[in-house]
């Protein structure tokens, strides 16, 4: 299928041919028939990536200081790569789609195939959307009409905040697309609307739908004009839907309100504001969220988990569905606003036109009909030839960043053959097979489990799915590499080591999980002046692991297991590793309720192990960025060694050694790179099934902590 996509890097735009997704559970699969082109979004999205590297810094500061601050911890080096890693990977674009349903996901209700659908998708010929956002269009909206719904939801949702009652003053800032649909529901509402733009084409349609207007290109006073529209008392309440950097717009808003007025920005403008404007008349000002409740909540819009109707009467779902149904009464109309209409493979053009014409407002994206079947196809050849590489080749489930910029190309310089690699989206399941010569792309897991052709399948999707598709793949006769955890509960790491058991004459398949920091070069010799003690050791692994959301899906225990399974995992394992015995016994604890309302990521643990050496790793999300982020400490015959972020190892007690630095190196590479080796070679795996599991199931207990 085609979809549109955009490099961050230069801006380039490309209808791109990409596996089609698969309907998710909560969700549907829509045959698109239009897309709307969002003027504001987009052409600001255009604008960045056609932006040089300085240009991009400047518009994003905040972004600056996390480069600056990961550069101080990782490097400077590692964080250029990172930061063109980033911009390398193209973006999909837009999010009013209308279309035709073919496919329901499980859990689903309400919708059927063949329903005509509007739904917040990409400019893309098959999307998959979850059902919370996706809302029927009724009998007389064209589909052309429909796809102006998400915008028009956003104009919904500013008015909400607005509450106007009817009789009320409004004045709209801005008669763009979102401010000229605004112009109409406040209209709707028995409001007088007085319109402010520079356009005299978009101020004669505003006057069309019964707005007031006032030409600001002629010089006329916005606050004047304001004022004397509400016979001198002060509007209501202003809406702005304008882009600008300026503050000014803001400040105008204040001076033509009356007492106790209404202020909602929609759109994007300076907020230096005028504490006197707002104080003497005890103005109210607020930010809309683009469509509503349930707007960049994970429960809401990916797992599809809706809102009571009673207790949230307008999600964005149901902004969708008020608007169609304004469409649908003749309150809403949209035709005036389409000026351009192109097919999808024109979408370059189609934004020349957003950038060039000075008079593009609603660009319309269609879309041929075509066989479905080319349209549905879950796997797109690559172009790339398949290398003949016995014993190694490779399908990858999963192409995020992790997989993209360390695993797969880890794997292809180890001499893996790559040969299929998924992802649920497709996007970036093509994007990163083309960059790194896959033989295809795919949406298609099954097809990968099931491929006789592969010798090992790659698992780098979110936690809660490693378990399963482990078992498969090894039921399947394949080798696993697994990125941490293997597993999120025993039980699933019980079924994976049975599954892993040998079968015929084929021999046991490899077990592998990315514990990479073992592999690490400074840890391989860490270990190697370690072994000269043949007393037991006493270490401390410190890790200032630095605080993410706690509505991330690392933190859901049901998705990411939390980050002790997710990331403790390392250190149990590089423990593990430096003492060369089994651990016995573990301690978990946690701190007490923290103000940010997640203690599991502040945790310590206790190991001990067999040889009678004994372990401590303090896993703090609550500590300064400044900190080394991970510091091992090992104590033992009188000596010292210290590693810091895996770049310097020190040593005391040490004849002849004091000090080794070198580009910091935590074993990525070198992990996927031994994966691939012991493939080829049919040899020992890197790390023993038995110690691999023994790693598993201890940090399985400690993110429960009753180990």
């Amino acid at each position: 299928m085609r979809q549109i996509i955009q490099s961050l890097a230069d801006g380039t735009i490309e209808a791109a041919n990409i596996p089609a997704p698969r309907a998710r559970r909560g969700g549907l699969l829509l045959e698109t028939s239009a897309t709307l082109v969002s003027a504001g979004t987009e052409r600001m999205l255009l604008e960045f990536g056609k932006s040089n590297l300085l240009e991009k810094a400047l518009q994003q500061p905040q972004r600056v200081k996390e480069v600056l601050s990961k550069a101080r911890t990782d490097g400077v080096l590692e964080t250029l790569e990172a930061v063109r890693a980033k911009l390398d990977q193209p973006i999909p674009l837009g999010y009013c789609n209308a279309g035709r349903v073919v496919e329901v996901g499980s859990g689903v209700e309400g919708f059927r195939v063949g329903d005509r659908v509007v739904s917040n998708g990409p400019h893309a010929e098959i999307v998959a959307v979850p059902k919370t956002l996706c809302a029927h269009i009724p009998e007389g909206v064209s589909d052309e009409e429909a796809a102006f719904t998400p915008l028009a939801a956003i104009a919904l949702q500013g008015i909400r905040l607005v509450q106007p009652t009817l009789g009320e003053r409004v004045a709209v800032f801005g008669l763009g697309l979102i401010g000229l649909m605004a112009v109409q529901i406040l209209r709707a509402n028995g409001c007088r609307v007085l319109g402010l733009d520079f356009d005299k084409r978009k101020l004669a349609l505003a006057e069309r739908y019964g707005a007031e207007v006032v030409d600001l290109s002629a010089g006329e006073d916005a606050v004047a004009s304001g004022l004397a529209f509400s016979n001198g008392h002060g509007v209501d309440a202003v809406l702005i839907a304008a882009s600008t950097k300026s503050s000014d717009l803001v400040s105008q808003a204040a001076k033509m309100s009356r007492k106790r007025g209404r202020i909602v920005l929609i759109g994007v403008v300076g907020l230096e504001l005028d504490r006197a404007d707002f104080y003497e008349k005890e103005l109210s000002f607020q930010v809309s969220c683009s469509y509503g409740p349930g707007r960049y909540d994970p429960t809401y819009e990916d797992r599809a988990q809706d809102y009571p109707f009673g207790f949230v009467r307008w999600t964005e779902q149901r902004n969708f569905e008020a608007v169609l149904d304004l469409m649908a009464t003749g309150s809403l109309r949209l035709g005036d606003l389409i000026t351009h209409r192109f097919p999808i493979t024109e979408a370059p053009k189609a934004y020349a036109a957003l950038t060039d014409d000075a008079q593009a407002m609603g660009i319309v994206l269609t879309y041929p009909s075509e066989a479905a079947e080319r349209k549905l196809a879950r796997s797109v050849p690559l172009g790339n030839a398949a290398r003949v590489v016995s014993g190694a080749r490779l399908g990858v489930i999963g192409a995020g960043q992790f997989a993209s910029r360390v695993l797969i190309p880890a794997m292809k310089a180890g001499g893996g053959e790559l040969v299929t690699v998924t992802s649920q989206g497709g996007l970036s399941a093509l994007v990163n097979g083309r960059k790194s010569g896959f033989a295809e792309a795919s949406t298609d897991v099954d097809a990968v489990l099931s491929n006789p052709a592969l010798d090992a399948v790659v698992i780098a999707t979110r936690h809660d799915s490693h378990a399963g598709l482990a078992e498969r793949a090894l039921l399947a006769g394949k080798s696993i590499f697994v990125e941490k955890p293997l597993a999120l509960t025993e039980e699933e790491l019980d079924r994976i080591f049975e599954a892993a058991q040998p079968r015929g004459e084929g021999g046991a398949p490899i077990v592998m999980v990315g514990f990479n920091r073992r592999f690490a070069p400074l840890a391989v010799r860490m270990k190697a002046m370690l072994d000269q003690l043949s007393e037991p050791k006493t270490f401390i692994a410190t890790v200032n692991a630095g605080a993410i959301p706690p509505e991330h899906w690392t933190q859901d225990p049901e998705v990411g297991g939390g980050r002790i399974i997710g990331e403790a995992c390392h250190f149990v394992d590089l423990l593990r590793f430096l003492a060369g015995a089994p651990i016995v016994r573990m301690h978990a604890v946690k701190l007490g309720k923290p103000a940010a309302g997640v203690a599991e990521d502040k945790a310590t643990l206790v190991l001990e192990f067999a040889d009678g050496s004994h372990g401590t790793i303090h896993y703090f999300a609550n500590g300064s960025k400044d900190f080394p982020k991970e510091r091992i400490e090992a104590f033992g015959g009188g000596r010292i060694l210290q590693l810091d972020n895996f770049r310097t190892l020190r040593g005391w007690g040490w004849p002849g050694f004091r000090k080794l630095r070198r580009r910091q190196d935590k074993g990525h590479a070198a992990c996927a790179a031994a994966f691939v080796a012991a493939l080829k070679t049919g040899g020992e795996p890197p790390i023993p099934l038995d110690e691999v599991m023994e790693v598993s199931r201890w940090s399985v207990r400690a993110a429960r902590f009753d180990a």
